[in-house]
């Protein structure tokens, strides 16, 4: 069994146009049916805004992978000094069962939860041409770092200005070099929200807060699910999911607007839509887009997949005898 941790993935790196096409790859195989994946349950004990979730699922097509994702979240974490998610992911042979791979780090699903989000981007961008963007990120911990690292290599230069809010304040040596004279930190929400032409959410906020109209056209990336109120829906977003069965449950704002505000799955679109479909095409440049994405085992499975093979093709990790 091949072990990889923290300092192996970052010995690789991240290809963000790679990984990237291996979401896509995956949204398509979901689209074909080449795939498994349960809903996953979360584990609660003890302090309830703790969880552990699993994340079990099989892809097909040219992954042929199978395996699991098992994450802790800690949001009081963060209050002690200590990362908020521990993740391990498995990766199995779909053929034998044996165990091929322990991912033993959380930066994997960092790197599958801003691809997912670079792929959106993708596909807004060829229907807006982005350019003089004005990107917002609210939450500038691990996940807000990824995004911010993930827009730069998509964006380069088609990005103006960056904002960056944090409640508990930004670390400004998280900032690449190449973006800190793009990059303005600010007060509040609202001034990396207001203007922003793309809006992306990465905090572990208990309330939620957004609920001013956003700029005309912008996309708006609530990766943290739980920042805006069901005023969002005043403003008629287009509203996207991954996985409507996933986001409408454990509090997500999708949950509360089906809940307080009558929101059905067939008032949305999924990223099947959005990817192959180019359900976008059809609609009006200054309509917001409000994406939510539970995360998807399958992307976890890809990811770590991509991660196993790329390290045994340039012979990094350890191997464990069983």
């Amino acid at each position: 069994m091949l072990y990889l941790n923290t300092k192996h993935i970052e010995e690789m790196g991240v290809n963000w146009s790679e990984t990237i096409h291996v979401i896509r790859d995956a949204v398509q195989n979901y689209q074909l049916g080449h795939y498994s994946q349960p809903i996953k349950p979360y584990l609660r004990f003890k302090d309830l805004t703790n969880r552990i979730i699993a994340m079990p699922a099989y892809i097909g097509g040219d992954f042929e992978s199978v395996g699991l994702k098992w994450i802790a979240s800690f949001p009081k974490n963060i209050e002690q000094g200590i990362q908020r998610a521990h993740s391990v992911n498995l990766i199995n042979d779909p053929d034998t069962g044996k165990l091929l791979a322990t991912l033993h780090t959380a930066i994997v699903s960092g790197i599958r939860t801003a691809s997912v989000s670079g792929l959106i981007i993708q596909e807004c961008e060829k229907i807006r041409h982005l350019h003089e963007i004005k990107l917002g990120i609210i939450g500038f911990g691990p996940i807000g770092q990824l995004h911010l690292q993930m827009a730069h290599s998509l964006l380069g230069d088609q990005i103006s200005t960056v904002y960056l809010y944090d409640i508990n304040g930004v670390k400004q040596e998280k900032i690449p070099e190449e973006m800190r004279s793009k990059t303005k930190i600010v007060d509040s929400y609202e001034q990396a929200y207001e203007d922003a032409d793309i809006f992306i959410t990465c905090t572990v906020s208990k309330e939620r807060y957004v609920d001013k109209k956003p700029k005309d056209g912008a996309l708006l990336l609530n990766i943290s699910l739980r920042d805006f109120t069901p005023a969002i829906l005043d403003y008629n977003p287009l509203v996207i999911v991954d996985n409507w069965e996933e986001v409408c449950r454990e509090n997500t704002d999708i949950e509360v607007m089906h809940r307080e505000n009558n929101l059905q799955q067939e008032d949305s679109l999924s990223i099947v839509d959005v990817v192959c479909n180019r359900i976008l095409q059809e609609q009006p440049l200054e309509r917001t887009i409000f994406f939510n994405p539970m995360g998807m085992a399958i992307f976890d499975v890809a990811i770590s997949s991509y991660y196993y093979r790329l390290a045994q093709k340039n012979g990094i990790g350890v191997q464990l005898e069983d």
